[in-house]
């Protein structure tokens, strides 16, 4: 059974730094992809970046553009996503999420992925 653990989500100044890790287990991912959802109070559940594991290959949210990076370790089973700049609007619990990517996969689409891990809650203060 696959599991992911996220760590790494905490408070921090709008403008700061953080990251996030996401050790999966379970099975092989090397041909995988993996990401990362958000979901703020009130609001839907939303896709923020996902990487093939591959390719390399990335993929992101306009929101985050330019500001999130998403990478891997796969001989850590490890995915991460480096936020920069963070705002106030990035406060959300994030979720990992792994899939292996069927013909016609869409990395922004929730039901695409399988796997979930329970969240790890960012809040950005002004």
């Amino acid at each position: 059974q696959v599991q992911l653990l996220e760590s790494g989500g905490g408070l921090v100044q709008a403008g700061g730094s953080l990251r996030l890790s996401c050790v999966a287990s379970g099975r092989t991912f090397s041909h995988y992809a993996m990401g990362w959802f958000r979901q703020a109070p009130g609001k839907e559940r939303e896709f923020v970046a996902a990487i093939r594991l591959s390719s390399d290959r990335t993929y992101y949210a306009d929101s985050v553009k330019g500001r999130f990076t998403i990478s891997r370790d796969n001989a850590k089973n490890t995915v991460y996503l480096q936020m920069n700049s963070l705002k106030r609007e990035d406060t959300a619990i994030y979720y990992c999420v792994a899939d292996e990517p069927p013909l016609g996969w869409t990395p922004t689409i929730r039901s695409d992925y399988d796997y979930w891990g329970r969240g790890t809650q960012v809040t950005v203060s002004s």
